[in-house]
């Protein structure tokens, strides 16, 4: 059974990316999912196993300590990637599968993965 998601827009096309690219990504008990899901104004990050579908460790712009966080949307961005890094650490995860969620790997996007790949998660 295929899933379509026809029309125009830019939700559609993210939509259509996102189907695509989760044809090919799958998170494994050995290398999870690194979700990135991103709206106008915030973001959060989950580490996800697909194989059992649950969430290991999850990160958000909607954390107190990151509410109140000076910089950017960007920087707030790192932030989360740092704290995911950190987090998944934490739980005995370092390689993770990547998933941009059909956004383009730009901005705050990029900024998440450089983050984690920084706080020594293996992407």
């Amino acid at each position: 059974m295929a899933i379509t998601v026809m029309g125009k827009g830019k939700f559609k096309a993210r939509k259509r990316r996102h189907l695509r690219l989760r044809k090919k990504v799958a998170g494994t008990a050995a290398r999870p999912r690194l979700v990135v899901t991103r709206s106008n104004r915030n973001l959060v990050a989950q580490v996800v196993d697909d194989a059992v579908g649950r969430t290991l460790v999850s990160a958000s712009t909607l954390e107190v300590d990151l509410r109140a966080a000076d910089g950017d949307k960007s920087a707030k961005a790192r932030r989360v990637g740092e704290l995911i890094a950190e987090r998944a650490k934490a739980a005995g995860i370092d390689a993770v599968v990547f998933d941009r969620g059909g956004n383009k790997y730009h901005g705050r996007v990029a900024a998440v993965a450089d983050a984690a790949r920084e706080g020594g998660l293996a992407l």
